[in-house]
């Protein structure tokens, strides 16, 4: 728990730090649809990320044209297949996730005082793992015994 806890922690902060500049909000839905066409190898067509994001093509349409207004993603029609319509990567999408990753490095900084914190909390479960273990080898010792 403590370690989903940590990890949580340090999405708030990158993205309290992305709400508070100056540049787009943009949604959960948004986010991982850009991720999507920035982070796995194209061609990407609204059907093909559809299917990669497990929602509905009427709502991957919905965020592209939020992406597509913000200049972070273009739409074109294939050249081999007119019906398809291939989203692909800009300049100013680069930028947005460029300067936003940067954030998220931030928020993952660890200050010198919390790094002791967290050496001495894996130092303390470590004890504490050890200890059990000692404790479940006796009382299965003497269980066998039985």
């Amino acid at each position: 728990m403590a370690r989903g806890l940590v990890a949580l922690g340090l999405w708030r902060k990158a993205l309290v730090a992305s709400v508070r500049r100056d540049g787009p909000d943009l949604s959960a839905r948004q986010m991982a649809l850009l991720l999507t066409v920035y982070l796995c190898d194209p061609p990407h067509t609204v059907r093909g990320l559809a299917a990669t994001l497990a929602i509905s093509k009427p709502a991957i349409t919905r965020a592209l044209d939020r992406l597509s207004a913000l200049g972070f993603v273009k739409r074109k029609r294939d050249a081999e297949d007119r019906r398809n319509v291939l989203v692909q990567r800009t300049v100013a999408g680069s930028v947005f996730l460029s300067e936003f990753s940067e954030l998220v490095i931030e928020a993952g900084a660890v200050a010198p005082d919390d790094l002791a914190e967290l050496v001495k909390a894996d130092a303390m479960r470590s004890l504490a793992q050890a200890e059990f273990d000692r404790v479940r080898t006796q009382v299965t010792a003497i269980v066998g015994d039985e």
